[in-house]
């Protein structure tokens, strides 16, 4: 009998413990994805694109036999699977509040055909990681040693060659073009694309990951986050190739963890996607009006004054990518030194990041303004230009991202001598610095 499979954030082949139960007992599957017009609507350009390019080379891999079509899940589910007659819908589990609340839906309306989910994008799913009593982690330190002893699966078996696929072609549902705004991408889509990437970095750069995964300047990072993000790729294969003898590896791993521990906590508090996860800082004033606003476009922009922020921004709006580094460091700027909602921040890599996504991109943020799970945030003020020093000694990655400071000696700028044209300082950092630490301390 047949049986349809919905891809969601999960377009690959291989490694996908909810297609081979689809393909289990040799029977027909149908390939559909639901293009969700809310989603499109909420997705930058350069997600859309990384979307539709990795939906291409998926129907690719499938000779075709992918049926796109856009509408409201709950309304196109049900309806493909009456057009076959399938006796069950296949997906990989969704943890997000959206995409709970969208499954919830589609499954009252597939009723009876149920809709079976196996796996998910995580390498241990939220909601199995707690404390002896049963209730969830707060923060990450312990969450990241219980987390280790719970453990997960190796790589699943599947791939295209299980399955006898259903040609979408010959099936009554009208299909949609796939999306292609024409946005420029710096990585290129698609599993092929993940995997091809991924053994490159685990034969030359996992050894230098621990050392060099903090420096914008060097290229010290595996870039799949936006390969996560989509399911090209799931961190089961990740995990398999890390040898955690090295310190690379146990390195990587504690990042994979990371991902885990924010989904794990969107989970459990759903609300604070968008709230403070720490209530208690609720009270905390921000800035509001003309000026605030305007100092809010100068920090799109890149125009602060400050190399180090503005280059990780000018990153951000020219590619859709940004340095895990500069992402700490411009948050901390937004919030401590010009003292505005993380809020803000956060809808707007929502809107720019190719590999944006709820759980990383929201706690991220929080983390950085204090209100997250964090043990001791109340201290922790980034000091732009001390960050650049650091981990840009150089200034090579400043010189890349601003060109007024591409010819400059000190690209940090630490005689004070401004190239002509780039910005003065829009705030004093030690002075906004005192002034965040004050309004913390009026919380209590």
């Amino acid at each position: 009998m047949p049986k349809l499979f919905w891809f969601r954030r999960d377009l690959r082949l291989s490694d996908h413990p909810a297609l081979a139960a689809a393909a289990a007992d040799d029977g027909e599957v149908l390939a559909c994805f639901v293009l969700d017009p809310r989603l499109e609507a909420s997705s930058g350009r350069r997600r859309l694109q990384f979307l539709g390019d990795s939906l291409r080379r998926l129907r690719e891999d499938l000779d075709g036999r992918l049926l796109v079509t856009r509408g409201r899940p709950e309304e196109r589910i049900p309806r493909i699977a009456g057009e076959i007659g399938a006796t069950a819908v296949h997906i990989s589990e969704d943890f997000a509040p959206f995409g709970r609340r969208r499954d919830e839906r589609v499954r009252a309306a597939l009723d009876p055909v149920p809709l079976v989910a196996t796996g998910s994008p995580y390498l241990v799913s939220p909601g199995r990681v707690t404390k002896p009593d049963g209730s969830p982690y707060r923060v990450f330190t312990p969450f990241f040693h219980r987390w280790r002893d719970v453990g997960w699966w190796g790589p699943a078996r599947s791939g295209a060659e299980p399955a006898r696929w259903i040609d979408a072609a010959n099936v009554g549902i009208e299909q949609c073009e796939i999306p292609d705004p024409g946005a420029a991408l710096d990585l290129a889509a698609g599993e092929r694309a993940a995997l091809v990437e991924w053994d490159a970095f685990v034969a030359d750069g996992l050894r230098r990951y621990a050392k060099d995964r903090n420096r914008p300047d060097l290229n010290g990072t595996s870039r799949m986050s936006a390969h996560l993000k989509f399911g090209t790729i799931h961190p089961r294969t990740l995990a398999a190739d890390l040898d955690l003898r090295g310190s690379g590896a146990q390195a990587y791993l504690r990042e994979l963890a990371f991902r885990d521990f924010y989904a794990d906590v969107l989970y459990q508090w759903p609300a604070s996607a968008w709230s403070n996860w720490n209530g208690d800082f609720d009270g905390i004033r921000t800035d509001s009006g003309i000026a605030a606003k305007r100092r809010f476009e100068a920090w799109k922009a890149g125009e602060t004054g400050f190399p180090f922020v503005d280059a990780g921004m000018r990153q951000l709006r020219e590619t859709g990518f940004m340095h895990n580094r500069l992402r700490m460091v411009v948050a901390s700027f937004l919030v401590k030194d010009l003292h505005l909602p993380w809020q803000w921040g956060a809808e707007w890599f929502l809107e720019q990041l190719v590999d944006g996504d709820m759980a990383n991109n929201q706690h991220g943020w929080q983390w950085a303004a204090g209100c997250g799970t964090d043990a001791a945030p109340y201290f922790r003020v980034f000091n732009p230009d001390k960050q650049g020093e650091q981990f840009d000694p150089e200034g090579d990655y400043i010189r890349r991202w601003v060109p007024e400071l591409a010819g400059a000696d000190d690209a940090h700028l630490r005689k004070g001598e401004r190239p002509q044209g780039y910005p003065e300082p829009i705030v004093d950092h030690d002075t906004e610095r005192v002034e965040a630490l004050r309004r913390y301390r009026d919380l209590g």
